[in-house]
């Protein structure tokens, strides 16, 4: 092995084409035989190109509708032979095995075929098994071979072609290898996921593959080197949405525009929402006639908290709500789209960030959750849990009315989204105070009346945000001390998912404050 490898021969093989007539023609150029298959050749004949089929090589015709072509002693032992082993270059001579010293792969669109929706026959069809063995056998052998599985390195190594009278360098081939290893391993993570979820039982094992999409200043502190690594899904959200305007994001602007985004699509065809997010935690949420109104009213629950905050809506940004926005500084704004007037108001804020999507995140899809812990990963299916009225269950002697269960189901919803322990007083639709992630489920509801009373005072208003709102708790109410705080800050009925061994004493402290309360028989526990 030598620092310089000559490129003599190439064989390309792509699913995605782009770039492909150019970065072929600028190898011809260089006096590169280009061997191809499929598809690929006839794109690269139609431009013009003197291509060989690896039919021609092997001996052997494409079979089995494509599933066999390149698997084959010719290719792969043009791929292996180490260059400077006799033993190697014997065998070479003696089977016909002439050297490759170029692969260029991208893998059959796979994860693309899946994200549609492709029936499972068609799905199975688009699992590569020729093109992964290729770029493992190159990658392998990358003291001699170059293996390009990115559209984006091209370029790089046209460069190094060209700078290096037609070879490349062992840094630029091993570099390409850990990038080629990634991608096989990230496409059979996307292949064993699926199958996953095809099949019954935990499986055995579990793999997780991403894709670089940017890399960041640092993490969480400025210590902690970050990047963000998207997984191939077409979920609307942060990692497919569109950056207009600001600089880049951060790793906690990403965090909590996840956050937002997927609270606020809990709220698809409900009227316009707003959800404002501060440390992963919403500090508002509301509803309104208009985008605008929901967006004040969200504000209105803490407007403290506010500042610097995310914020995401569930329908297109409109100018009247920009101009509300930009009325405090703001880190992220997303929205599924935004009108022309938005545009031009955010414009004036240079440091705002405006992401738009397709679309909202369905609540609904089945996805997994998954958490780090030294020595593996914690593997949950993500919550997805929802409830309607005819899943209420009463439990005490007064009924609720219409508004405080409207009111209720909005706060449960809003209290999903919100770490543990999680107290969510609502009135008409937006919330009025939020206590999170406190160790005793009381504190929470207290720091919940406090914010409210503080917001109260800050607005001038009679009497606390809290007085006549419902309350949403995560999780059962172990004692009744929690329930008798909210119902002291102005609370008239409760939604918690019942199933305390103390209950029965949690009911009667209920019924004796004059309040409603509804089981749901689910928690909603975030960590």
């Amino acid at each position: 092995m030598t620092d310089l490898s000559p490129v003599r021969r190439a064989l390309i093989s792509v699913s995605d084409k782009t770039g492909l007539v150019a970065f072929a023609t600028a190898l011809a150029g260089q006096g590169v035989e280009l061997l191809s298959t499929g598809g690929t050749a006839r794109a690269l004949r139609e431009a013009g190109l003197t291509v060989k089929d690896v039919s021609e090589v092997t001996g052997f015709p494409e079979m089995m509708d494509g599933r066999v072509k390149t698997l084959h002693p010719v290719v792969h032992g043009g791929l292996l032979a180490l260059r400077d082993n006799d033993d190697h270059v014997a065998a070479m001579t003696e089977h016909a095995i002439a050297p490759i010293d170029l692969v260029v792969v991208n893998l059959y669109p796979f994860e693309d075929t899946v994200a549609k929706g492709a029936p499972y026959a068609e799905v199975i069809e688009n699992i590569d098994i020729g093109g992964p063995a290729m770029i493992r056998s190159a990658a392998k052998n990358h003291g001699f071979v170059t293996v390009v599985v990115d559209v984006a390195d091209y370029d790089a190594v046209l460069a190094e072609l060209s700078a290096n009278d037609g070879h490349t360098t062992y840094a630029l081939r091993q570099r390409l290898a850990q990038t080629a290893y990634a991608r096989t391993a990230a496409y059979d993570t996307a292949v064993s996921t699926w199958m996953a979820g095809e099949a019954e039982g935990t499986p055995r094992r579990r793999t997780f593959g991403g894709a670089l999409a940017q890399t960041l200043r640092y993490g969480e502190n400025p210590h902690q080197a970050a990047a963000f690594y998207t997984d191939g899904s077409a979920r609307p959200g942060v990692a497919t949405a569109t950056q207009h305007q600001g600089k880049e994001l951060s790793y906690n602007n990403i965090n909590d525009t996840d956050a937002a985004f997927e609270l606020v699509s809990e709220f698809a065809g409900q009227g316009p929402a707003c959800a404002i997010i501060k440390h992963a935690n919403p500090c508002g949420v509301a509803t309104g006639k208009t985008l605008a109104q929901a967006y004040t009213r969200a504000f209105d629950c803490d407007r403290t908290s506010a500042f610097g905050g995310i914020i995401a809506l569930n329908q297109p940004l409109d100018g009247e709500t920009a101009e509300a926005i930009s009325g405090i500084f703001t880190e992220v704004v997303i929205a599924p789209g935004a009108d022309a007037d938005a545009i031009e108001v955010f414009g004036k804020k240079k440091n705002l960030r405006l992401l738009t999507t397709d679309g909202l995140a369905d609540p609904a899809a089945a996805a997994l959750a998954v958490k780090q812990v030294s020595g593996g990963f914690l593997v949950q299916d993500k919550d997805v849990g929802r409830i309607a009225r005819d899943d209420l269950k009463v439990v005490t002697k007064r009924q609720p009315t219409e508004q405080e269960l409207a009111d209720m189901l909005f706060a449960w919803t809003v209290a999903k989204h919100v770490k543990s322990n999680a107290i969510i007083y609502v009135k008409d639709g937006a919330t009025v105070g939020v206590g999170a992630g406190q160790m005793s489920r009381v504190d929470s509801t207290r720091i919940a009346a406090r914010k409210a009373e503080d917001m109260a005072e800050a607005m001038d208003l009679p009497a606390p945000l809290t007085q006549g709102s419902v309350v949403a708790s995560d999780a059962f109410f172990p004692f009744a001390d929690g329930l008798i705080t909210a119902a002291e800050a102005g609370a008239t009925a409760l939604i918690q998912p019942g199933g305390s061994m103390r209950d029965d004493e949690v009911i009667a402290a209920a019924d004796a404050a004059g309040l409603a309360m509804v089981f749901t028989s689910m928690r909603h526990f975030r960590h």
